[in-house]
C-alpha cells in the first residue's frame, strides 16, 4: 500500500496532480514508489487506444502498425501471423502511473518525490523559454548582449510564475499558451471623431480578466477620450 500523499505546494493549497510514495528498502539500497492515479487513468486510456487501432489494424491484413515502435512492443509474430501479445499489455498496466526514484541524500520520502515533481517544472520551463518565449535562436554578436537577453528571459520566466502562483490561489486554472495568446490579441487603437480624440480598447475575452484581477491591475475603459 502506498502510505503518503505528496503536495507540490503549501499545506492549505492542494496540488492538482498529487503523488502517492512508498519507501522500500532493498539489498541496504533505499527506493520510493511514486504513483500519481491520473497519470495511471492517462497510461491505461493511451494503451486502450493503441491497442484497439492495432485490433482493427492486423484485423484488415494491414501491418503498417507494426513498424512503429509504440505500436509494436504489444505485437508478437506466431508463424506468418501477427497477434496481440496480451501478456505484455497486463505487464504494461502494472506500471501504470508509477515510477521509481532512489537518491543518497537524507531527504525524507515526501521530500524527495517533491524535489522531482520540481524537476518536471524546471524543465518544461526551460522548454517553454525555448518555445513560447522565443529565447532561441540569439543572434547578438557581444557577450553583454547575449546575457543581457537571456537575463530578460529569466526575468520574463520569474513574472510568469508571479503570475501563475497568483492564479493558482485563486483556483483559477488558466493554461500559459491561451494567456499569452489572449494579451496579444488586447489591443487599443486612437481615433479622432469631429476633432475629438479617443482611445478604443477591445474586449477582454479569454483569461484576460482573470489575470487582470490577479495582477491587481485596473483595465481602462473601452472608450476613453483624450
Amino acid at each position: 500500500m502506498f502510505s503518503r500523499e505528496v503536495y507540490g505546494k503549501s499545506e492549505n493549497s492542494k496540488d492538482p496532480s498529487p503523488l502517492k510514495v512508498k519507501e522500500v528498502w532493498l539489498n541496504e539500497r533505499r527506493y520510493i514508489i511514486c504513483l500519481n492515479e491520473d497519470q495511471a487513468v492517462k497510461d491505461y486510456h493511451d494503451r486502450e487506444a493503441i491497442i484497439e487501432s492495432l485490433r482493427d489494424s492486423l484485423k484488415h491484413g494491414d501491418k503498417t502498425l507494426i513498424g512503429n515502435k509504440g505500436f509494436r512492443r504489444f505485437v508478437q509474430a506466431t508463424g506468418k501471423r501477427f497477434v496481440i501479445n496480451m501478456d505484455k499489455v497486463q505487464e504494461e498496466e502494472r506500471y501504470d502511473g508509477k515510477w521509481v526514484l532512489t537518491t543518497n541524500t537524507h531527504l525524507s520520502t515526501d521530500e524527495v518525490a517533491l524535489k522531482y515533481k520540481q524537476l518536471w517544472t524546471v524543465e518544461d520551463i526551460f522548454r517553454s523559454m525555448k518555445s513560447l518565449m522565443k529565447t532561441r535562436p540569439i543572434y547578438h554578436k557581444r557577450d553583454e548582449t547575449i546575457r543581457g537577453h537571456v537575463f530578460c528571459s529569466f526575468l520574463a520566466l520569474i513574472l510568469r510564475k508571479e503570475l501563475q502562483d497568483r492564479l493558482n490561489e485563486k483556483g483559477w486554472n488558466c493554461e500559459w499558451a491561451d494567456i499569452i495568446n489572449d494579451l496579444d490579441n488586447l489591443l487599443e487603437m486612437k481615433i479622432t471623431v469631429t476633432g475629438k480624440s479617443y482611445i478604443i480598447r477591445s474586449e477582454t475575452n479569454g483569461t484576460i480578466g482573470k489575470v487582470a484581477q490577479a495582477c491587481g491591475v485596473a483595465l481602462p475603459p473601452i472608450l476613453r477620450q483624450l
